[in-house]
């Protein structure tokens, strides 16, 4: 199992190259990307995020002062604005209460005590945790998501019942844990995801993967 880990690996960064994830400028801005992006796409994040810019509000200080009202506009083409703007501000008093509004603070925490922290906070649960701790703090922690679990579900790696979990468990045993390793491989995997195996019309001739359906055991 483990070795088929691996080759996935190999063959998706030979086909793809880097993918030089996540999308933005410093730890803060992929924290609230990473509670944007939640049931909508990536398009509709970035709107969001520029709004914020535009107006001048993108930090921690700014966002914790801002009217909830105000901030649920800015952030309308993410839809779900009004619970999005709950949830930003849920994560803000965390954010401050533990750790004074401080990136560097979070990164020295250890690292599965803030994530049961985060999943302490309303609207967050095990995949933005995850994001958070990977792509923001850089964090040695597999994200998994519904590209990863299709894939693996095609692949015949995983079985539906699988919980994130279990998935999760999988990389970490067969990989090691390294933060980079585990950020270049989770967007590979969004890539093929998004490019390739896609839900309803995968396309698995041109996959770079398409000789590696072999049966789980």
């Amino acid at each position: 199992m483990s070795n088929r880990f691996k080759i996935i690996y190999k063959k998706l960064f030979a086909a793809f190259g880097p993918q030089h994830w996540w999308p933005a400028i410093d730890g803060f801005e992929v924290i609230l990307g990473a509670i944007l992006t939640q049931n909508t796409n990536w398009l509709n994040v970035e709107k969001a995020l520029l709004a914020l810019k535009k107006d001048g509000k993108l930090s921690a200080p700014r966002l914790k002062r801002m009217p909830l009202g105000k901030l649920a506009l800015l952030i309308r083409s993410a839809g779900f604005y009004n619970l999005k703007a709950l949830r930003i501000k849920e994560f803000l008093r965390f954010f401050f209460r533990y750790y004074h509004g401080s990136l560097h603070r979070m990164r020295l925490a250890d690292t599965y005590i803030l994530r049961e922290q985060l999943l302490g906070v309303s609207g967050i649960g095990p995949e933005t945790a995850d994001s958070i701790l990977l792509y923001a703090l850089g964090k040695p922690i597999f994200v998994v998501d519904a590209y990863t679990r299709r894939i693996l579900l095609r692949h015949r790696l995983i079985r539906p019942k699988d919980d994130y979990a279990a998935i999760q468990g999988l990389f970490a045993s067969a990989l090691k844990a390294d933060a980079g390793l585990f950020n270049e491989y989770h967007a590979l995997l969004v890539k093929l995801g998004k490019d390739y195996c896609l839900k309803n019309k995968p396309k698995c001739k041109l996959c770079p993967l398409n000789d590696q359906k072999t049966a789980f055991n």
